[in-house]
């Protein structure tokens, strides 16, 4: 139990680390669209500001998801749910997030084959500006591993209290 509890609290902590950096990405990209607003006003537009955009998004979206999980921000269908006593609602939790972990295992295997194409082939994006993609699909798995490692610390939470046994 005692190596289960330190799994849980380390993965919450990288957790927590990596969504509050990422929650800033969000100023970053509002930068790149301000420039872009005002490179198409004042100068030559700039071609790498919506890509550059549409990647910072990918980023903030992906590498904040597991903190919203941790944080139980996400989006739930609240039928029942609320109803229910804490314990009954980790069993249930428990049942339904290994379907989350099979989707997330799979997520992850085609993340990781798609990135190393990338870097294989040096796969560039299709517009003007033609970023490399590897760099954006590195972050996409980084994001969906964080998501996976959540969500396994989620489900041990969740079995625990389920038992009886409450983490922390």
């Amino acid at each position: 139990m005692r190596t289960i509890q330190v799994f849980v609290l380390a993965v919450e902590a990288i957790t927590r680390f990596v969504g509050r950096c990422s929650m800033y990405l969000i100023f970053v990209m509002m930068g790149v669209l301000l420039y872009s607003s005002l490179s198409k006003s004042f100068w030559q537009p700039a071609v790498w500001t919506l890509e550059s955009a549409q990647f910072l998004m990918v980023a903030y979206f992906l590498l904040g998801g597991a903190y919203s999980m941790q944080l139980d921000a996400h989006v739930r269908m609240d039928l029942l749910y609320s109803r229910w006593a804490p314990r009954t609602r980790a069993m249930i939790d428990s049942v339904t997030i290994l379907l989350l972990i099979f989707f997330l295992v799979f997520l992850l295997y085609g993340g990781i084959s798609s990135t190393s194409y990338a870097l294989e082939y040096d796969e560039t994006s299709y517009s003007a500006w033609s970023p490399p993609m590897a760099p954006i699909k590195i972050v996409m798995c980084i994001g969906i591993g964080l998501m996976l490692l959540q969500t396994v610390a989620t489900l041990c939470r969740d079995v625990a209290q389920a038992v009886g046994r409450p983490l922390r």
